[in-house]
């Protein structure tokens, strides 16, 4: 297969750890973003396959291979840096990477999660939810920083959560929005549209102004 002209000259690598399905929202975008390579952990990955389907290279690094955490995210970084990228993609990653491996990258490091932070970081995101009764759910993307889940909040999307809501159909509703915010959110930076300031705080440059509102379940309009 041919490889892939972007439109956009910012080289991203990303990494997965699975099937990789924001990976490929984020190889869908167009014009089409910068993608030089998508590296695993997991050799077999499915999302490995679909990456190179699409004329992207592929390296694995496999955690199991190395004896601590420190001596696999220095390979990982060695990999990464092989392919000189301006931004560092995690769509679904499922490896906690060293203080060291995070300022590496820092300002240029990336990740989705599956819930409306400061709200339940970590795992089991929709479950949580679920049982605490929120209404409303959603996803964000966010710089990343030593603090699981806890870097600066780029932007979020949300959605309803019903009381018949099973956590697999929360999930769904929810990964439908991954799915459009993560590839806006990596042009964003891409463009040099997203600041961060030394105090944590972000500005995305252009960005349009949030009006309207989501009540859930819906108000009663007179």
């Amino acid at each position: 297969m041919m490889e892939r002209a972007p439109a956009d000259r910012t080289p991203i690598v990303i990494l997965i750890s699975g099937r990789g399905s924001n990976m490929l929202a984020i190889l869908g975008a167009r014009p089409a973003l910068d993608v030089a390579a998508v590296i695993s952990n997991e050799p077999l990955a499915a999302g490995l396959a679909a990456a190179r389907e699409r004329g992207v290279a592929t390296r694995i690094v496999d955690h199991r291979a190395y004896a601590d955490r420190a001596g696999f995210d220095a390979a990982l970084a060695r990999e990464i840096d092989a392919f000189g990228p301006r931004l560092v993609v995690l769509a679904g990653f499922m490896r906690i990477l060293t203080d060291a491996f995070v300022a590496r990258y820092t300002g240029r490091l990336l990740n989705i999660h599956p819930a409306l932070l400061p709200a339940f970081p970590g795992l089991n995101t929709h479950r949580r939810a679920l049982a605490a009764g929120v209404r409303i759910h959603g996803c964000t993307v966010h710089f990343v920083t030593p603090e699981l889940d806890g870097g600066p909040i780029i932007a979020q999307t949300a959605v309803p959560a019903a009381p018949d809501d099973t956590e697999e159909t929360l999930a769904a509703r929810v990964l439908v929005e991954e799915h459009k915010l993560y590839p806006q959110v990596v042009r964003w930076v891409c463009e040099g549209r997203v600041r961060l300031a030394p105090d944590g705080r972000v500005t995305v440059v252009r960005a349009g102004t949030a009006s309207g509102s989501l009540a859930s379940p819906p108000l009663d309009v007179a």
